[in-house]
């Protein structure tokens, strides 16, 4: 197979859905069958997908931020060839991996260096989920306490311990009984935050500075005066990065947008991979790391099998120096708080738009039932009652099907949609999208047209598939 995989590979093209739908997930395969986003791409470029006849599409989907530098970057791709043709000694275990320490020094670099502080230590692993459940490892045995905290509507991960901590219960339930000791605080409120931290019983608070479920941007003064209750409790500040770091909201890490904070641990993955090779990783003050690593024989004590593995250190080293070379933070800032800026005149001329938000180019619409006419609450609440949270598609639908612009919306049963340009993307492009929008909202104010009939259909088939 290896000297004609490529053709053996296009000989099979078609036939992605059949295989999903047999032996990997039905119900998703029915979902993107229903919603018309069964396309079949074969090609990645930047900031654009292709399908198999040629068309482009935008996507501002990317991955849900893993695509940060967009589709196949050839820098990127150069290092990773570059990479396997040396035949380098991988993951001997019992070693220092040079790519590591490399990916290490420039992360902390990053991370640490305008503050003045002290260089963070940093722990690999392979996704963003595994470096939440790394950081709750890490407070606990630091703090020795058990509480977690955690925000409403927080997204921290799926696997038991980061699940333990999401915000919304329509991942929560159907899943048993889930890690002890957690508790949610309503984001953005120091009040609550205050009393929770009152028991002094608590390991950590893990909050993310703009939250992914919602585009929601923490308050001026929010993590500082987070930090300062914390410290006092004796509790662990705790910055999930994963999908608002590396550039994303403007800054290297969300973070820095206000410098006076200093989270004691840091996740981050997603973008670190360059879209290549999933890598996540946890950097932590020196004193937390030296807690958990204190000895000899606890120099191991929280592992994985893949955390270092060379590819995923090229891909995140290569991923950090092309993001130094083109200046992705400074893009999306500039371009960030334009295009948002657009975006809110735009939402200003459609009576179901709420409010625009977000930071960098990182942020989303979310949609609320119409103070205006009479016929567009009716249709809202016809909606609604067929199925609730299914109102996004009348924009997202038309996004794809008429601009070939890809996005979706940020969580089930949510009237927000989400936007994750690339950070390298061009003010052209963006122009492009904002076009779009303006088009697709303006639509939405017929409610006989083509995206309500669609969306209602949708709905309608929804509702009797929850009735069976």
């Amino acid at each position: 197979m290896d000297q004609g995989f490529l053709a053996w590979l296009d000989a099979q093209q078609g036939r992605q859905y059949e295989l999903h739908e047999r032996y990997i997930n039905p119900a998703f395969v029915k979902t993107i069958r229903t919603i018309g986003f069964d396309k079949s791409y074969v090609l990645g470029r930047g900031a654009w997908l292709f399908d198999a006849e040629g068309r482009r599409y935008l996507d501002l989907l990317t991955g849900w931020g893993v695509f940060a530098l967009g589709r196949n970057h050839p820098k990127v791709r150069s290092i990773l060839e570059q990479t396997l043709s040396r035949d380098l000694p991988n993951l001997v275990r019992m070693d220092c991996s040079l790519l590591a320490g490399l990916v290490a020094e420039k992360l902390t670099h990053r991370a640490c260096a305008d503050s003045g502080r002290d260089p963070m230590r940093v722990f690999f692993c392979n996704s963003g989920a595994e470096s939440v459940e790394a950081a709750i490892k890490f407070a606990r045995c630091h703090t020795r306490k058990p509480r977690i905290l955690f925000c409403d509507h927080a997204f921290h991960g799926l696997t038991v311990g980061a699940l333990s901590l999401n915000g919304s219960d329509f991942f929560r339930e159907r899943f048993g009984n889930l890690m002890p000791d957690t508790e949610k605080v309503p984001f953005n409120d120091l009040a609550a935050l205050e009393k929770a931290l009152h028991g002094k019983d608590t390991a950590a608070f893990v909050v993310e500075a703009v939250q992914g479920k919602t585009c929601a941007v923490v308050a001026d003064g929010y993590l500082a005066e987070a930090g300062r209750l914390c410290r006092k409790a004796g509790a662990l500040l705790v910055a999930d990065e994963v999908q608002c770091g590396l550039g994303r909201t403007g800054k290297w890490f969300a973070y820095q947008h206000w410098p006076e904070v200093e989270p004691d641990i840091v996740c981050v993955a997603k973008a670190l991979s360059g879209g290549y090779v999933p890598v996540g990783a946890v950097m932590a003050a020196p004193r937390i790391m030296d807690s958990v690593f204190d000895s000899m024989e606890h120099c191991v004590v929280h592992s994985n099998t893949f955390g270092q593995n060379d590819l995923a250190m090229a891909a995140a080293l290569a991923t950090l120096h092309v993001m130094e070379e083109e200046d992705v933070a400074g893009n999306a800032a500039r371009l960030g708080a334009k295009t948002i800026a657009r975006l809110t005149e735009i939402g200003k001329t459609c009576p179901f738009v709420f409010e625009v938000r977000g930071k960098g180019l990182m942020f989303g619409i979310d949609f609320r039932r119409p103070e205006g006419p009479v016929k567009l609450r009716a249709a809202w609440d016809a909606l609604h009652l067929l199925n609730e949270g299914v109102f996004g598609q009348t924009v997202i639908m038309p996004l794809l099907h008429e601009h070939r612009i890809l996005a979706q919306v940020a969580g089930y049963h949510t009237e927000l949609i989400k936007f994750l340009p690339p950070l390298n993307i061009s003010q052209e492009d963006l122009d492009y999208f904002l076009s779009a929008m303006q088009k697709v909202l303006d639509g939405l104010q017929d409610v006989r047209g083509s995206a309500w009939s669609t969306v209602r259909t949708l709905a309608k088939g929804a509702a009797v598939q929850l009735v069976r």
